[in-house]
């Protein structure tokens, strides 16, 4: 099996909150991807190395200064009424709708989801933004979620 249900999530709680409700058809588009999955996509696209972002060191594409084009603080969007993303990672990621995209927390904690259903959920997927990256399939652009508020955007290496 590729994927288990979103009930299933150690924190499923962040795609349930009830003042950032989500529609039955966003929810069957959101698809935790199973562990030994998951670990495939990380090891190919995020690190061999490690399990974690609070973990990244030296051979880490995201560890990499150069790897990271500029910054900015996602933080204050969220708290706000404001729905869309922060206007520089909208900027970055010119990516259709349907483009399916990664939102990597942790070697066995990989999302699968849409581009279109990632905008519409983002403040869900930010309850989880502890290093996580989000990548597009067959995408060199990745944007990185800190706990501290701040995100990063970039271009893995391809």
């Amino acid at each position: 099996m590729n994927y288990t249900s979103i009930d299933e999530l150690k924190n499923a709680w962040v795609f349930k909150h009830n003042s950032l409700p989500i529609s039955d058809s966003d929810k069957t588009k959101i698809k935790p991807m199973a562990s030994n999955r998951a670990k495939v996509l990380w090891d190919g696209a995020i690190s061999k190395q490690v399990d974690h972002p609070d973990f990244f060191k030296k051979g880490d594409w995201p560890e990499n200064a150069a790897s990271w084009l500029d910054n900015g603080k996602w933080e204050s969007t969220w708290d706000s009424e404001e729905s869309l993303l922060p206007e520089l990672i909208l900027t970055h990621l010119k990516w259709d709708n349907n483009t399916v995209v990664y939102y990597c927390s942790a070697r066995d904690n990989v999302i699968e989801t849409t581009w279109a259903v990632f905008q519409r959920c983002w403040k869900n997927f930010l309850f989880m933004d502890d290093g996580a990256i989000l990548i597009g399939k067959k995408r060199n652009e990745a944007v990185q979620f800190l706990s501290t508020g701040y995100f990063k955007i970039g271009k893995k290496p391809s």
